[in-house]
């Protein structure tokens, strides 16, 4: 069982298009649907994702939690809402009602707001309702996350794509591990091993698991195997890598921790921490 934990859908198509991707990214300016992502994810083993919405627009979190409502493998949604802008608590509370709906991601600016009461009000209703918040930041971001994770003890705070570090295969950077080490130390804050194949400094990405390593173990060791899970970033991984060689990277390094480790990593963490609902039935 793999449980992807970072996918995206849309389609330029629809009549009003979509506000990202943006027609010059013609990797990606492309219908992206569910069915499209059924036919490279099932052959890898992954048996559900977790879609995160990068789209501003306030309508598309419904657009795909309709879709979540035709095809189970949809599991649950992580929102794209904007803490401390009026309506948000009445908008969280309407899109909340859907069982799939499993929280939001914000990025450093709404960090950078944390002393506005407005934004930490916001961010706390989270909390309350029982969401999580997945972070897309930067290091210089990971002092205020941290902070918060402390403030709102309650809150499961998820950070995407490694918090964003260049892989080179050598030793990461050092104010990025010593950031690393801030974040894990808030027993709130968890680890999402994620977009590493679009973060090679090398492209194509290699697809030795051994070039991700030194990454992968500093976070290993940080985390644990109670904190990490796996996310693709498809279809934005495809930058560096298929779907298949970032899911087969990841599940080779949980693979050689440890098969208590590869089923936590893979799939266990995501579970735990999403908590999205069990299918009817």
């Amino acid at each position: 069982m793999i449980v992807d934990t970072h996918t995206h859908f849309y389609d330029p198509t629809r009549p009003q298009g979509v506000p990202w991707p943006s027609p010059a990214e013609a990797w990606l300016y492309r219908p992206v649907l569910p069915a499209h992502f059924r036919a490279l994810a099932e052959p890898c083993g992954v048996t559900g994702t977790v879609v995160v919405e990068a789209s501003a627009w306030e309508e598309d979190n419904q657009w795909v939690l309709d879709l979540a409502a035709a095809d189970p493998f949809l599991l649950g949604l992580i929102g794209h809402l904007e803490p401390g802008q009026p309506g948000y608590a009445a908008t969280l509370a309407r899109f909340a009602a859907n069982p799939k709906f499993l929280g939001i991601r914000v990025g450093g600016s709404t960090l950078a707001a944390l002393e506005d009461p407005a934004v930490a009000a916001d961010l706390a209703l989270l909390a309350g309702r029982g969401l999580v918040l997945d972070l897309i930041i930067g290091v210089d971001d990971y002092p205020r996350a941290a902070t918060l994770a402390r403030r709102l003890g309650d809150l499961r705070v998820v950070i995407n794509h490694l918090g964003h570090v260049p892989i080179h295969g050598g030793a990461p950077d050092p104010r990025w591990l010593a950031g690393v080490r801030l974040l894990a130390a808030a027993p709130g804050v968890w680890m999402k091993v994620s977009g590493f194949v679009e973060q090679s400094t090398v492209l194509p990405a290699p697809e030795d698991p051994a070039f991700y390593a030194p990454t992968f173990d500093s976070l290993w060791d940080a985390f644990g195997q109670e904190r990490l899970v796996f996310g693709s970033n498809w279809p934005v991984c495809e930058r560096g890598a298929s779907l298949a060689v970032a899911v087969g990277i990841a599940a080779a390094y949980f693979r050689d921790r440890g098969s208590a480790a590869w089923q936590q990593c893979m799939a266990g963490n995501a579970r735990r921490v999403y908590q999205w609902p069990e299918p009817a039935g």
